[in-house]
């Protein structure tokens, strides 16, 4: 399988903070997940193409780890590449790198490709394969 990797770059902002002054865990999924919308719609398959071809990823699980804390109004990196995709389901790793490259945090998702009409997990079309970077 070929891989491809994605760049997201974002500064965090004040609501991107708690009350410690650093990023809230939560968040951390939100940044993730703009990341992952970036690339499929960048790629062809965002929120249009979902809601007219009624298909679309959903999240099954997610591994998160936290190694650096990151502070306000840095600007991060976030890397996403899928690394697996059999059949209807796949994985996307991501890891976000703070300004001096030190890893933040990183996440391995497990992705599910969804019929909304069906509510099952379907086999993802080609376009869907292109757009995650496996095609």
């Amino acid at each position: 399988m070929t891989h491809k990797n994605f760049e997201y770059k974002i500064q965090i902002l004040e609501h991107h903070l708690d009350s410690f002054g650093h990023v809230n865990n939560a968040k951390y999924l939100e940044l993730y997940e703009q990341a992952r919308w970036d690339f499929i719609t960048k790629n062809g398959y965002g929120i249009d193409k979902i809601i007219q071809e009624k298909k679309g990823p959903v999240i099954l699980d997610v591994n998160c780890r936290f190694k650096s804390e990151i502070l306000n109004r840095e600007t991060i990196t976030i890397k996403s590449e899928t690394v697996e995709q059999k059949g209807k389901i796949g994985r996307v790793k991501q890891v976000i790198l703070k300004e001096n490259e030190n890893i933040a945090s990183d996440a391995v998702f497990t992705i599910g490709f969804m019929d909304l009409e069906k509510r099952k997990l379907v086999n993802p079309p080609d376009d869907w394969l292109i757009a995650i970077g496996v095609k």
